[in-house]
């Protein structure tokens, strides 16, 4: 077992970690094994398993990086892909060269370091959405946490209130929408991206 995997922080064990949101760190070696990573990184790349509950985490994290993150159609060796899903979470991957002797003459050496960042609505500008539909700013705030693939509880403890306001919140977007669930919901904006992917020259009319 890596000594510094981020698991063996006596905080990881403490912590509620079912909503992952921050910036994600891993470093792999030239054979794309696992050196290290942050705690953040375990969560994106578990979710939404429970990482303590997993037999050989640091194999099944490489097996995760080999299998999800490497660009298998790039020609280059160590090539990564842009963006990756976790779950219904979509996340981008950037990665840098790294000299671990600090020799850049010497590759044998080299390993790389893994930026693992949310995007949060994948390009959806949810402030337009919210003009669409006549939002208020609570209501839109509640379909970008709904966006991110939160549950009712989960967007609840995000915004501090109650569960049953949240699913206030939805009801009244379902409305404005015209839809009858939480998937129509993120059709409605997810087909909204399309639509302004197909026109983005096109002047708003509201």
């Amino acid at each position: 077992m890596v000594s510094n995997l981020a698991l063996d922080d006596a905080d990881f064990t403490r912590t509620d970690h079912s909503m992952p949101g921050g910036l994600g760190l891993v470093v792999v070696d030239r054979s794309l094994n696992l050196v290290a990573s942050n705690i953040e990184a375990i969560q994106i790349l578990t979710f939404p398993a429970a990482a303590q509950k997993i037999p050989n985490l640091e194999g099944w994290l490489t097996k995760r990086i080999r299998g999800s993150l490497v660009d298998r159609g790039s020609p280059t060796a160590f090539t990564f892909v842009e963006e990756f899903k976790s779950a219904r979470r979509t996340y981008h991957c950037r990665s840098f060269p790294l000299n671990l002797n600090g020799n850049a003459q010497a590759p044998s050496h080299l390993a790389l370091v893994l930026l693992l960042e949310r995007n949060a609505t994948g390009g959806v500008k949810l402030d337009e959405i919210g003009a669409r539909f006549g939002l208020t700013p609570r209501e839109q705030e509640t379909v970008r946490l709904l966006f991110e693939g939160l549950t009712s509880k989960e967007i609840a403890g995000r915004m501090k209130i109650s569960p049953n306001t949240v699913k206030a919140f939805l009801r009244l977007v379902m409305v404005k929408m015209g839809v009858s669930t939480r998937s129509g919901i993120v059709g409605k904006i997810a087909g909204s991206k399309q639509v302004s992917a197909q026109l983005p020259f096109q002047r708003r009319s509201w």
